[in-house]
């Protein structure tokens, strides 16, 4: 199995060179191979957002190499790193920021405009992604008329829109009632199964850790 992932020896520290520095990350390696489902598993301030961002080329590493389906990005361009993130990463967090003037169609059509897409084949991307999640019925509602779960679902498409090789997911389910957390989780895994996508999703919650096909544990449980 190819790795779509690999951080190696990835060190990180806020506020170095100051009067007091706070370590993060020290010499911390992992991968994700093609099509392989991982969960981060972490407590509060280990550091799982702060790997995350730097997986996702958002953050910078103090030392140690990203990978990205073997392309080492640690010393690569803002705009080399922006046209990366754009074309091979997808991201959720653990709230929506879905644009609230959009539809949920528009919210999804809008990055691969942005993308170079055109806007027919956008809308009928769009389509596609709402209809696997069970929500072409609300393609034309805006945020503020979906429930939390709807809206979360709708920012699972949105991060699929261009097609990403991986997907990097905060807490995707962590602001939703444990009902709702649930379903939301098997639509996010059966989206991820059927398109064959890569994903690091960092989750507090061991039973859907263990659904997934491996669980690293950063830090101390």
């Amino acid at each position: 199995m190819s790795d779509v992932l690999r951080l190696e020896g990835i060190s990180k520290t806020y506020g170095k060179g100051g009067p007091a520095p706070v370590p993060v990350l020290s010499d911390l390696s992992l991968s994700v191979g093609r099509g392989e489902v991982v969960a981060l598993v972490a407590p509060s301030g280990a550091g799982k957002s702060t790997l995350l961002h730097i997986a996702g080329l958002l953050d910078t590493a103090d030392s140690g190499r990203v990978l990205l389906n073997g392309r080492d990005m640690s010393d690569e361009s803002d705009r080399s790193r922006t046209e990366a993130r754009r074309e091979a990463l997808g991201f959720v967090y653990q709230f929506h920021h879905l644009l609230p003037e959009f539809t949920a169609a528009e919210n999804i059509v809008l990055p691969q405009l942005a993308n170079g897409v055109a806007d027919r084949a956008a809308q009928a991307r769009a389509q596609d992604l709402l209809t696997r999640v069970g929500l072409s019925h609300r393609a034309d509602h805006r945020p503020a008329q979906l429930s939390g779960g709807e809206q979360q679902r709708v920012a699972f498409c949105r991060a699929l829109a261009n097609a990403p090789a991986l997907l990097l997911a905060d807490e995707p389910t962590g602001n939703l009632d444990p009902g709702t957390s649930d379903k939301v989780f098997d639509v996010l895994m059966a989206l991820v199964r059927d398109t064959g996508l890569s994903a690091l999703i960092a989750t507090h919650n061991l039973e859907l850790a263990a659904r997934m096909d491996r669980v690293i544990r950063l830090g101390a449980e």
